[in-house]
C-alpha cells in the first residue's frame, strides 16, 4: 500500500482568503494534498469520514488551519465537538481569524488550540503568515503519531 501523506485541511468561507492561502501554501511546494472545506459542517464530515468524504483515504490532517466565522457552524462550535473525540483531541489547530475579541481568544485556548493568529489586512503579509504557518506546521514541527 503506498505511503499517503497526511492532508493540510483549511476550514474557511472566505474565497479571497481561500485563494491566498492556496497560493501562499503553494510556494512551498508541499507535497501534501491542502484540502479546503466551507464551515465547521463540512470540516466534521471530513475528519469523520462522512457526506461526500466517505471514500477519503488516509487518517487524520497533519494539522488544521480554522477561520472562526462561517455560515452553519463557525470554528468554536467545530473545536468543540472535535475536543469531545478522543481521537481527535491531538489535531493541531490553528486559528486563523479576524476577531481580536479576549471570549474568543480564551475560548480557543481553552478548547486546545495550538496557536491564534489575526489575519492581517495587508496582502503581503497575510501571503508571509501563511507561509510561515505552513513551513513551521508541515516542515518543522514534529506531530502527533498517526491518528
Amino acid at each position: 500500500m503506498p505511503l499517503h501523506l497526511r492532508d493540510i485541511l483549511v476550514v474557511e468561507d472566505n474565497a479571497n482568503d481561500v485563494e491566498l492561502m492556496l497560493l501562499s501554501l503553494g510556494e512551498l511546494k508541499l507535497a501534501n494534498d491542502i484540502v479546503i472545506v466551507r464551515d465547521g459542517v463540512e470540516g466534521l464530515d471530513y475528519l469523520y469520514k462522512r457526506g461526500r468524504f466517505t471514500a477519503r483515504e488516509g487518517g487524520q490532517p497533519l494539522f488544521m488551519m480554522l477561520d472562526l466565522n462561517m455560515p452553519r457552524m463557525g470554528g468554536i462550535d467545530m473545536l468543540v465537538e472535535m475536543r469531545r473525540d478522543d481521537s481527535l483531541r491531538t489535531l493541531p489547530v490553528v486559528i486563523m481569524t479576524s476577531s481580536r475579541e479576549d471570549p474568543d481568544l480564551r475560548r480557543c485556548y481553552d478548547l486546545g488550540i495550538n496557536a491564534y493568529v489575526v489575519k492581517p489586512v495587508d496582502f503581503d503579509q497575510f501571503s508571509r503568515t501563511v507561509t510561515n504557518l505552513g513551513v513551521f506546521w508541515a516542515l518543522i514541527n514534529e506531530p502527533p503519531p498517526r491518528i
